[in-house]
């Protein structure tokens, strides 16, 4: 049963949670889209979802780039985590950030180029290709863009001009407070108490009780059976958020040091932080799927400092190891940095897999969306803007052509930003500065 003509697709379940208005807005649902699933009822065509994903100190030089071009790449060894979704994904090797004789710096200058196309000049910023897609496509949703960092810190390489930046959120309960519900108040300030008012404590779900129940009564039983799978995956979430709100409980042994701890939240744990990435594409992807943005930012770890990740119980971080780790004269290259870029390869599948499992239609989130994973150097070790990774990934609604590999030959990384722009329906001609200017989009790669 199509209820198109009745049931709008901007509508929001509204309720009320301890005396505070609460809403739940909706996914795509069957009635919301045609026979295919593939548009939406009356013709108009279902977002294209952008986000730019980031990750510091990039990935071994001999050791990710794939062993064959074009179609059914073969992979090479740190990309293997992302094998289930090869066929999704648009590997580009062989690209190189110019610097034009400016001061390069060391994990600046790369994603400068990758994300802005050219190098800031003095008193110049250049806006960054989630601000230009977010001011072209962002007006129609609630949130212009949502930027989030996993490693607890806020800066990000997202700017619109030298006095507009986007800061990231950096607690994914923050975020989902943001986007589905009431303010966050801090558990761990000395005067915590259970607020009813707080959505991830008193599920939003529980405040629209009744519209729920007489929305599932009007539609058909596919919608029905998405709609209960979507509400369950809510549910689950703010059961999974609803644990950072708890007290922990007393250890009398515990002694309060002399001096305040670091924040729990900026923590450089690799398992921490992708514990937190995790969360945050569960938010994002939910975010997405019911209309809230179309454009995200997402910085795993990493900034003009490089990253500070590290393994549990160690003090060195992945950017002094790159420096300081000898090569194994067997396996050919640094083990200890090569295990976090492959912590890094894993955490990129966590993502596509949150977002992969949203279905609309026979299609999901995933197919729909453009995600453009960059990062600051070349080799890690030598810090080089020689051979930088890039990778595309999801079908951006059929507008791609999907699963291949493209040796790039030393031309700039700014022809990605450029075809990104043309995929998304802008109108972009000529994008980048200086030896980064390109008129050629990789239209290998667009359908």
């Amino acid at each position: 049963m199509r209820m198109a003509e009745k049931l709008k697709r901007r509508e929001v379940l509204r309720g009320m949670v301890g005396g505070t208005a609460v809403s739940v807005a909706l996914p795509f649902l069957d009635c919301f889209l045609n026979s295919n699933g593939t548009a939406l009822a009356d013709g108009g065509k279902l977002p294209v979802v952008f986000t730019s994903w980031f990750q510091g100190l990039g990935f071994t030089p001999g050791f990710w780039e794939p062993k064959t071009q074009g179609f059914n790449y073969e992979s090479n060894l740190q990309l293997k985590p992302l094998d289930p979704f090869k066929k999704k994904i648009t590997v580009f090797s062989g690209l190189r950030a110019y610097t034009d004789g400016n001061v390069v710096v060391p994990h600046g200058s790369g994603p400068q180029v990758c994300q802005a196309g050219g190098i800031t000049k003095k008193n110049e910023v250049l806006p960054t290709i989630d601000t230009i897609i977010a001011d072209a496509v962002g007006t129609r949703t609630r949130f212009r863009s949502l930027d989030v960092r996993c490693d607890g810190r806020s800066e990000t390489f997202s700017r619109r001009s030298a006095s507009s930046s986007n800061p990231a959120e950096s607690s994914p309960l923050a975020l989902y407070n943001r986007v589905f519900g009431a303010e966050f108040r801090d558990p761990n300030s000395s005067d915590f108490t259970a607020d009813p008012s707080v959505v991830a404590r008193k599920s939003v779900l529980s405040g629209v009780t009744e519209r729920r129940t007489a929305l599932m009564a009007r539609l058909g039983s596919a919608d029905k059976a998405r709609l209960d799978e979507y509400f369950t995956s809510l549910r689950q979430l703010e059961q999974q958020l609803d644990l950072q709100l708890q007290r922990p409980d007393p250890v009398p042994s515990c002694r309060v040091p002399a001096g305040a701890p670091e924040d729990a939240g900026r923590t450089t744990d690799m398992a921490d932080v992708r514990r937190q990435h995790r969360l945050f594409a569960e938010v994002l992807a939910h975010a997405v799927a019911c209309n809230q943005t179309n454009v995200l930012g997402v910085n795993l770890s990493g900034g003009a400092g490089g990253s500070g990740l590290r393994k549990a119980g160690s003090s060195m971080t992945f950017h002094v190891t790159t420096h300081e780790e000898t090569v194994d004269p067997k396996l050919g290259y640094q083990p200890t940095v090569v295990w976090f870029q492959q912590q890094v390869a894993e955490a990129m599948f966590d993502f596509l897999t949150a977002f992969d499992k949203f279905k609309e239609g026979p299609s999901s989130l995933l197919d729909r969306s453009l995600i453009m994973y960059s990062t600051d150097n070349g080799d890690a070790k030598t810090h080089s803007q020689l051979n930088m990774p890039m990778l595309l990934m999801g079908g951006a609604g059929g507008r791609v052509k999907e699963g291949q590999h493209i040796a790039a030959g030393g031309h700039t990384v700014a022809r990605v930003g450029l075809t990104i722009q043309r995929i998304m329906g802008m109108p972009t001609t000529t994008w980048g500065t200086e030896s980064n200017t390109t008129s050629q989009p990789f239209t290998e790669i667009m359908a």
